[in-house]
């Protein structure tokens, strides 16, 4: 199965993870990013946006497809399965907020882009979704080793 200019897919894939995260803003609109590495921010930010739009979006891509029917499957119910988990563990996350919930979001977003990368080999993606989970993963521990200081 080959794309044209547009992945739907991914596309739906980023739009049904964006959802948690729109409504934990909504509801946690006090909440401020404590991680002070700017260089890390900044990773994490370009890692996201540019993930989200080369979910749908196959630029530097010369076939934008599965190899087989196979990675076709592959794609679908893995990321399924990951939008299933990390509902989950938002839907849990939102009652209970702790560092390891954190950080399950964060490795199960990072792994849906990855894993859509090198099902598509878009290595475009791939590559920003190992500079996102780098940024995204140090930032979230950042966060609550901060939290828990201002607590403690």
């Amino acid at each position: 199965m080959e794309f044209g200019w547009i992945n739907a897919f991914g596309a739906i894939i980023v739009v049904i993870m964006i959802i948690p995260d729109i409504v934990y803003a909504i509801m946690n609109k006090d909440e401020k990013n404590l991680c002070t590495n700017v260089f890390m921010n900044v990773i994490r930010q370009v890692g996201r946006y540019a993930c989200i739009v080369l979910m749908w979006l196959p630029l530097l891509v010369w076939k934008f497809g599965f190899g087989s029917v196979t990675e076709m499957m592959l794609y679908l119910a893995g990321n399924a399965s990951l939008l299933l988990a990390y509902w989950v563990a938002y839907a849990v996350y939102m009652k209970h907020k702790s560092r390891e919930l954190a950080l399950t979001l964060a490795i199960i977003q990072t792994v849906i882009f990855l894993l859509s990368g090198l099902l598509l080999r878009h290595w475009l993606l791939v590559g920003f979704a190992v500079l996102f989970g780098i940024g995204h993963i140090y930032v979230t521990m950042k966060n609550w080793e901060k939290k828990g200081n201002e607590h403690g």
